[in-house]
């Protein structure tokens, strides 16, 4: 247990402010933690940043050490209501086509395809006979109204045959629309898809078209730790499609928990993006299956109480997962460390500009959430919303990410057409991808 009196040991110095020194693990994760400030006025409360950054080494789309993999068990929900007919259900059949092409026969997958009722196209097997799958999908057929959720439970069935162990699970849903048939209440859906990710499943959400319900979709892909896509045009389905086979394909960790154990006198008070799990003296927080080559980073506000001068450990930093090569459960650690100060002043100076960036990035993702919000509610205009959605692009952008960036002029793009179903659906992918934190290795 970490109390009040511990203190930090061994501590790394980089351009003055105290961090932990990465901590390894056999799979190429390491973790990372820094402090926004490494020192802190010791006579009051004091509010300030922690940066956790999660590294997975390694090609994005390769696996785990040495380009080895583990099978994948894959299940595509896909919906074939009446929206769906012509072009949109063509490219989904096109783009499954294409999964199969790129599967092995020790992969697994299963097809279900919903409308007003749900059906088992192919129920879990082997991918060993490509022209026969391929031919079941080219006769889907479309139907009527628009029954998500027993389709996606019934994916979540198929997985199950299999189990997890020994193999990558993803569940894929796409969908072009509201659920009409079926359990159609938000809550209870998402309620029901926490209960699938405790058994194991991550669903990745894809929306297709500007009818779709992306507080929905968005939703159920952060309850369950997956990702989530807007397709505008039905010509992107095939490319999303492998897009999310790629970050399948290339998971080195599964089902990654990160943990903040405090002592006496730290809080947590938030973790952009990540509601966290409160215990008595920790906070918790679930986070996307690791792919090589990426980096996950999440800020965590924090207050400390006042403190006598010295150097302390204000929070351990614990990353649990399960090794995609091994199976086995790997544990990383890392101290958050402190030097709390007598001079006021002097707490001022030491701090971490890699810290401060990663800030403006979170808030980045909630001002889009206020501008989005403000215009659903009219408290701003279009030209007032593009005006703001540019200066959340040039933050973005002088914050490195590009592609969310590119995403923000989209949808300011959007709204001066008046395509406000497609903007909402534009920031939402926006938002989701800066909340989970996840961007290419540097």
């Amino acid at each position: 247990m970490i109390n009040d009196t511990t203190r930090a040991v061994g501590a790394a110095t980089m351009m003055g402010v105290a961090v932990a020194p990465e901590a390894p693990a056999g799979s190429g994760v390491t973790m990372n933690v820094r402090v926004g400030s490494g020192a802190a006025f010791g006579g009051e409360r004091t509010r300030q940043y922690v940066l956790t950054e999660i590294k997975a080494s390694g090609t994005p789309g390769r696996g785990a050490v040495g380009g080895a993999r583990l099978p994948v068990n894959l299940s595509l929900v896909l919906d074939r209501s009446g929206s769906m007919e012509g072009e949109p259900l063509d490219y989904m059949k096109r783009a499954v086509a294409q999964i199969v092409d790129l599967l092995t026969p020790n992969d697994v997958l299963s097809i279900i395809t919903f409308a007003e009722t749900v059906d088992v196209l192919m129920p879990a097997r082997r991918v060993t006979d490509r022209d026969l799958i391929k031919s079941h999908v080219a006769r889907i057929l479309s139907g009527n109204t628009t029954n998500l959720f027993d389709g996606l439970y019934a994916g979540a069935a198929q997985l199950a045959t299999v189990g997890s162990a020994g193999y990558t699970s993803r569940l894929l849903l796409l969908t072009d629309g509201e659920p009409t048939a079926g359990l159609k209440d938000f809550q209870s859906i998402v309620s029901q898809v926490g209960d699938l990710k405790a058994k194991g499943v991550t669903v990745s959400a894809l929306g297709f078209g500007p009818e779709y319900n992306e507080e929905l979709l968005a939703a159920i892909a952060r309850k369950s730790d997956g990702n989530y896509y807007h397709i505008e045009r039905p010509e992107m389905i095939p490319g999303v499609f492998q897009k999310e086979l790629a970050s399948v394909l290339g998971t080195v960790a599964k089902n990654p928990r990160l943990a903040f154990y405090l002592p006496r006198g730290s809080t947590v008070r938030q973790v952009y993006g990540s509601p966290p799990e409160f215990g008595a003296r920790s906070a918790e927080i679930g986070l996307p299956d690791l792919e090589s080559g990426t980096n996950i980073t999440k800020i965590w506000e924090m207050d400390w109480e006042p403190r006598t001068p010295a150097t302390y450990r204000v929070a351990k930093a614990v990353l649990s997962y399960e090794d995609a090569a091994t199976g086995k459960r790997e544990i990383v650690a890392a101290n958050a460390v402190v030097d709390f100060v007598s001079n006021a002043n002097a707490a001022k100076v030491s701090l971490d500009p890699q810290v401060a960036q990663e800030v403006a990035v979170a808030q980045a993702s909630r001002d889009l959430e206020k501008t989005m919000m403000g215009m659903r509610t009219q408290a701003i205009n279009v030209t007032q919303m593009a005006d703001a959605l540019r200066r959340t692009q040039t933050i973005l952008t002088q914050q490195g990410r590009v592609a969310e960036a590119s995403q923000v002029a989209e949808a300011a793009s959007q709204a001066q057409r008046g395509d406000a179903a497609n903007m909402d659906k534009t920031l939402m992918g926006a938002i989701y991808t800066l909340d989970q934190g996840r961007r290419a290795g540097k």
